[in-house]
């Protein structure tokens, strides 16, 4: 009898392997990526695009900068896969080598937009009144100008250059981060942990620290990915104007330039690199579409 009442109340084994919770989260991950082969070679080709602009060297081993006179222009194949510029130049390594002088404009742009928009956004939305009405009139004048007329003027004024081009293309986005912050930090302001959060006389700088920006923030960081993807094609523009990196630095836009004195004879110079920034473009707006889908679906 003891031994049959020990039986009884002894509690049941707990199931061997991954719980129920953590497989369900798993198959569902699965389904969303099988799903999705464009995103799936999407983030592919940005992870390639990163990797080369950090670790060029993984790809390949050859330097953008020496050329062999007996190469020259010779078209893409086994030996040189994008084939050589007219200083026999290999190209597909320009273009690795490029990634990071194009990468590092964008994140530079992208961050100056972020920074000085969302200041400017969260100034605007919790002071509101005329400090609103200033700085949503400053924004409404950056918006009314075109954005490559607008970087063009800003490049002009500050001189030639990676880093004058990502200054000059970081400022024509500021407007658009500063309408996202505004619009979201007058969301936050009026929820109730935050009113509560004044009426117990907490400050309003620890108000914007602890409750504001941190809600706030996920918003602006998905249109800074959506933003990626037009800032990499508005840095190679200004590169393809002349106005980026002095040669000979294998900036992309400036690899599409140097081609155009050649594009009866070597297609590949301009074709090539384009295609290498229209993946890029590309690739990015997709994941940020992913991203903005997602940040929606968790509103």
């Amino acid at each position: 009898m003891t031994g049959l009442a020990t039986e009884a109340t002894a509690p049941p084994a707990e199931p061997s392997g991954p719980a129920p919770a953590t497989r369900t989260r798993a198959r569902r991950a699965a389904a969303f990526w099988l799903t999705r082969p464009g995103l799936v070679l999407s983030v592919a080709l940005l992870a390639l695009v990163l990797l080369a602009a950090v670790f060029p060297t993984l790809l390949t081993s050859r330097d953008p900068l020496d050329g062999v006179p007996g190469a020259r222009l010779q078209p893409p194949g086994g030996q040189h896969l994008f084939g050589t510029d007219q200083l026999g130049r290999d190209l597909f390594a320009r273009v690795v080598h490029g990634c990071a002088l194009t990468l590092r404009a964008t994140g530079l742009a992208v961050a100056v937009g972020l920074v000085a928009g969302s200041l400017v956004g969260l100034l605007a939305g919790y002071l509101g009144g005329r400090a609103d009405d200033a700085l949503m009139r400053l924004t409404d004048v950056l918006l009314a100008v075109p954005g490559l007329l607008l970087s063009l003027a800003l490049v002009t004024a500050l001189g030639f250059g990676t880093v004058e081009v990502a200054v000059a293309v970081g400022v024509t986005s500021v407007a658009m981060f500063a309408r996202i912050m505004r619009t979201e930090v007058q969301r936050i302001a009026r929820a109730p942990y935050v009113e509560a959060a004044r009426a117990t006389g907490v400050r309003w700088y620890a108000v914007l620290l602890r409750h504001v920006v941190p809600n706030a923030a996920a918003p602006v960081l998905v249109y800074a990915a959506v933003d990626f993807g037009a800032v990499v094609l508005q840095v190679s523009s200004l590169s393809f104007l002349g106005y980026g990196a002095r040669p000979p630095q294998p900036e992309w836009g400036a690899l599409v330039a140097g081609g155009r004195d050649y594009l009866a004879s070597a297609w590949w110079l301009t074709t090539l690199p384009g295609l290498t920034i229209a993946a890029t473009v590309l690739a990015a707006g997709r994941v940020a579409r992913a991203l903005d889908g997602e940040a929606r679906e968790s509103r």
